[in-house]
This record gives C-alpha cells, structure tokens and sequence, in this order.
C-alpha cells in the first residue's frame, strides 16, 4: 500500500517548544482513541497525537457512533505528556473543551460548552470530547479524544441527528492550522488540573452557566425534563433547578443532554 503523506508534518518546527509536537498520521485507522489505547503507559507515548483522516469504528459516549466522511472532520487523540492523579480524571473532558473552545476562537468560531463533553454552535453540535484512561494505582495515563466537524458534507442534515454544525458554517480553518492552535493551547493550559475550582468556572463561563436552559433524559426514562443548569459540581455533576423550582443533581452517567 503507498504510503499517504502526513498533512501534519510541517507543524513539528512550530510545536517545538511545547509538549505536544509529536504528531503520527493515520489517513484510515478504526478509532484514534483505540491507538492512543494501546499506547498509554509506554515509555515515550506522552505528548504524542494520533491523527485520522477517516475512523471507521469512531464512536462518542456509551459507544454512540461518531460520523464522519473522510478529511470532513480533525480527528485526533492526544496523550498527556504525565499522567494525572487518578482522582481528577474526571477534569479531562471539561479541560478538553475549555482548551478547543479557546483554540476555535482564535478563528472566530464562538461555541458554547454543553454538559458533559460537547460544544455547540448555534444550538449544534460541532465538537465532542471522549477520554480514554489507563489507571495505576494512584496514577491515571489518559488520551484526551476530540472530534470537530469541518467541512459539511451532502446528506449531513439527513445522516446525523439532530443535524451538526461545521466549522465552514463560519470559517473553513484548515485541519493542521487548527490542530497547531488546539496544541499550543493545550501547552498553555496544561497546569489546570492543578486548579480545578478555576477550571470549573471556565467550563462555566464557556457553557453560559449559570441559567442555560437544558433538556435532561434520564437512563431508562421515556420523557426528558427541562431545567436551567446552575452549576458544576466537583466529580462532574451538574446541578440543575428543574422548571418547577426543584434541585436536582445529575451524574455523567445518569442522565443524556438532548438538543
């Protein structure tokens, strides 16, 4: 089979002072997060980026599938130079957002953060964030998987529901362009996980928390409920006051935020 060239390889020399400038190219490989799986622990695998042009087995909470035609999406997991205390790895989704939130509004693409691990534009979804770990002891070695929409394609309104948004919506960044930023970003704001309170109330400020309106359907429930989400809580939860005026606080896996 010929070998595809890495579209990623100009961007070493420009990572080079951070902890994130080794990037390895898949143009097809099953899920970015199984390969960066296989790796966790290894000597030499923290910093390292997985790249996809195309996953065929790609897939977002409790194993949802995640669509994308080939090059429409930047599809990657990228492997924390150290690994965290096991306790916080219940930080890595809500850093992951903050951290491509930000790198998206360096191309003018403004998103909001919705609970657990989205971010939307315009109410669509346009990225998701999915964590893969590999705990020791008090230790966690964790890939932090992303996948943001670029380029709509045909039939994405009719493929995927409820319909996503794409950056091209907005701005076409270029893949390897918006992959530098994210990285650069992720340098940056890597010492937040020290800080988990101020990390919380970034999510916070990046999800219009508090006061944003949710639709919540619980495991096992046939009818979802509505609420405005009044806060994080530490462990991930979220704490809502239903539109009857009662409190309730949901877990990451207890409930399924609809759009």
């Amino acid at each position: 089979m010929k070998q595809q060239p890495n579209p990623y390889a100009a961007l070493a020399p420009q990572l080079a002072e951070t902890r994130f400038s080794r990037i390895r190219y898949r143009a097809e490989t099953e899920s970015t997060n199984r390969d960066a799986s296989a790796l966790l622990g290894e000597p030499g695998s923290g910093g390292l980026t997985i790249v996809a042009g195309y996953q065929s087995a790609g897939a977002g909470r409790k194993g949802r599938a995640w669509l994308a035609p080939p090059e429409s999406a930047l599809l990657f997991t990228t492997i924390l130079p150290e690994p965290l205390p096991s306790a916080a790895l219940w930080l890595v989704p809500f850093w992951s957002a903050c951290v491509v939130q930000s790198a998206l509004a360096e191309f003018g693409i403004a998103t909001c953060a919705q609970w657990p691990n989205d971010l939307l534009l315009d109410g669509r979804k346009l990225a998701g964030m999915l964590a893969v770990s590999r705990v020791a002891g008090d230790r966690a070695y964790v890939g932090c998987g992303i996948g943001i929409n670029l380029a709509r394609y045909p039939d994405a309104e009719r493929e995927v529901s409820p319909p996503p948004a794409f950056c091209d919506d907005i701005r076409p960044p270029g893949a390897p362009e918006l992959l530098a930023a994210i990285l650069r970003r992720a340098d940056a704001m890597l010492d937040a996980f020290e800080r988990p309170a101020a990390l919380l109330r970034l999510w916070e400020a990046g999800a219009e928390l508090p006061g944003k309106p949710y639709r919540l359907l619980p495991e096992g429930a046939s009818e979802p409920f509505e609420g405005r989400a009044l806060r994080l809580e530490t462990g991930g939860a979220l704490r809502v006051e239903r539109s009857d005026g009662s409190i309730v606080v949901v877990g990451l896996g207890d409930v399924r935020a609809l759009r």
